[in-house]
């Protein structure tokens, strides 16, 4: 359901829980995150390929907008190592990375992803996002460690070469002037990534990336760097983002609009797992179209304060949950201080050697796979492993905003197939007369009546695989006339699921039997009815709410002659029947446990009854 216009204000929501008490913890979390993001956001304009204050404008501008517009109570939006990456795919196959026609289209782009995260927050399609697979994300992000992390090479070689192209030209084009590196970079990159690795590994909460910088750069004037050739990031020319129109140029707005695409896909996924995330860790609400919505007006306002595409940042999010953050203020409060710190630390940039950016951003590359996550797909799910694979294989090997589109893709294939094979299972009442999958379990079934469970989708796409399922069971057992089927795992029905439903009842009336449904849920039976299910199957005397009614209704329906000789006897209705003792004792009631539900479904799915 889309949104409406009070979705422009939604920071009324949170204002009134502003107090004393959680003013001074969100304080706190904001003066952490404002020192763990200023050389982050220098390492992230690198890797966009802009000069490192347009990073800083990033980090100062985004989280304010986001959190007055957004969801989420924790979370801190800015420049991302993925966002930034296809920042730089997208732009520098058309300027000269670092140039002014370079700057301003990459601005152009932020305020093209802030309209399109804008329009589809209120066209509510935050919902539709859960269907992108989560594996699209860590296939995705690997591309991206592996692409950030050829780009670095060059710099902490401390060597010159073309930049753009493939990760595969990039590390062909390192290699053939890596004869001429210079060890002092080299030494100075190292230092970096080491003492920044050590030093998160001691302390979780300490700003590593400004330790590990600093140590890099007392050692880069110990060794006279800059005096042997080693790069400098120089200093900043304004800690002050300033008020300006994006530049709109026509003869490449056209081609950027596909990267627009694929950055405000990114940064919705981004964001929307990150928020759901820590809603769910801290017991707070988080709407997804909401969120939407703020990530697009921060990245709209952000273009015209010379920000960059940014979205939720899983470090800075994480940061401020553990330093206690309470409320949206913690996001104001770490862009106050990242602007003071700015102001005091800003002249200290100019002696940042460049080789330990590069090693700092080779860090954050690694750190950006993620290995356990990767290995646990490996070995649960073959569909999810093919998702990473197609989505990692296109960003080394096509495009990186490419791949987004084909994990998306991918994924959505891989759920309507899922939804399009619904299970089918033959139940049948144990000797505790509790009904379990009796292929799994090695129940005998009644000679002249199968009772099955549909578990799934019920609608176009499953058409198909249902009706299998019933010629499979006819074959199978083809005195088996009657026919009780139980819709309590589905939730809806379309034309054609339900017209599959009364073609199966004739089909079964036409051999003497028929078919019987058991269901309870109201909008499912009102939606039976207005299909004409309810009349295909012979009317509301056919339908029934428990499987304890239809096979009541159905046993009296049967022929007698084969009750007479039926040794079986497998529901306690058959007491009643033809040869029967005429006496029904009612078994003691059993229920199954969540573990024989879910090994039952499991099963189920894998047995040759099912769908």
């Amino acid at each position: 359901m889309s949104l409406g216009w009070h979705a422009l204000i939604p920071a009324r929501r949170w204002a009134d829980s502003v107090t004393k008490e959680t003013l001074r913890a969100d304080l706190i979390a904001g003066f952490t995150n404002a020192t763990i993001v200023l050389p982050q956001a220098v390492a992230f304009a690198t890797i966009a390929g802009l000069p490192p204050e347009y990073g800083l404008y990033t980090a100062m501008v985004t989280p304010i907008i986001a959190a007055l517009f957004g969801s989420s109570m924790v979370m801190i939006s800015g420049p991302t190592t993925a966002i930034s990456a296809v920042v730089f795919s997208t732009v520098s196959g058309l300027h000269v990375p670092g140039s002014e026609a370079f700057i301003q289209m990459v601005l152009l782009l932020t305020l093209m992803v802030g309209l399109i995260q804008f329009a589809l927050g209120f066209a509510g399609i935050g919902r539709l996002v859960a269907f992108v697979s989560h594996s699209v994300m860590l296939g995705f992000t690997a591309a991206a460690a592996v692409l950030i992390a050829a780009s670095q090479l060059a710099d902490a070689l401390g060597v010159e070469t073309e930049r753009g192209g493939s990760v595969f030209d990039r590390i062909y084009r390192t290699i053939d002037v890596a004869d001429a590196a210079n060890w002092r970079a080299i030494v100075i990159a190292v230092t970096a990534l080491v003492v920044a690795a050590a030093v998160k590994m001691i302390s979780k909460r300490a700003p590593n990336f400004i330790i590990g910088l600093a140590a890099a750069a007392v050692l880069a004037y110990f060794l006279d760097a800059q005096a042997h050739g080693v790069k400098m990031v120089g200093a900043l020319p304004s800690v002050i983002p300033s008020l300006s129109l994006p530049q709109v140029d026509t003869a490449t707005l056209a081609i950027s609009i596909e990267g627009a695409f694929a950055i405000a896909l990114i940064g919705l996924l981004e964001a929307i797992s990150i928020g759901r995330a820590f809603a769910f860790k801290s017991g707070g609400r988080f709407d997804a179209d909401q969120e939407i919505v703020g990530q697009g007006m921060s990245n709209i306002v952000g273009s015209f304060f010379q920000a960059y595409p940014g979205s939720g940042s899983f470090t800075r999010s994480g940061v401020n949950f553990e330093a206690g953050a309470q409320t949206p203020m913690s996001a104001i409060a770490a862009s106050i201080f990242l602007f003071l710190l700015l102001l005091l630390l800003s002249p200290l940039a100019a002696s940042i050697p460049i080789p330990a950016l590069a090693g700092i951003i080779l860090l954050v590359a690694y750190k950006l796979i993620s290995f356990s996550e990767i290995a646990l797909i490996v070995k649960s799910s073959k569909a999810e492993l093919a998702i990473i694979l197609a989505t990692f294989l296109a960003g080394l090997f096509v495009k990186l905003e490419f791949a987004i589109y084909v994990g998306v893709i991918l994924s959505l294939l891989i759920f309507l197939s899922k939804s399009a094979r619904p299970t089918l299972a033959i139940s049948a009442p144990d000797k505790d007369g509790v009904f379990r999958n009796a292929q799994v379990y090695g129940i005998d079934q009644c000679p002249q009546a199968v009772v099955t469970r549909l578990d799934g989708a019920l609608y176009f796409g499953s058409v198909e695989a249902i009706e299998r399922a019933f010629r499979r069971i006819e074959r199978q057992s083809p005195s088996q006339k009657h026919m009780i089927m139980v819709l309590k795992g589905v939730g809806d029905i379309d034309m054609p699921g339900g017209m599959c439903i009364v073609e199966e009842a004739r089909r079964r009336r036409r051999r003497g039997g028929g078919l019987y449904i058991v269901a309870r849920y109201p909008p499912l039976l009102v939606q039976l009815k207005k299909l004409g299910v309810t009349d295909g199957i012979g009317g509301q005397q056919n339908l029934y709410a428990n499987k304890g009614d239809a096979v009541a209704g159905v046993l009296e329906r049967l022929d007698g002659p084969p009750c007479a000789t039926c040794k079986k006897r497998i529901f306690m209705e058959c007491a009643l029947r033809p040869g029967g003792t005429g006496i029904m004792v009612p078994r003691a009631p059993a229920k199954t446990t969540m573990d024989d539900d879910l090994r039952a479904t499991r099963d189920a799915k894998s047995s040759p009854d099912a769908g």
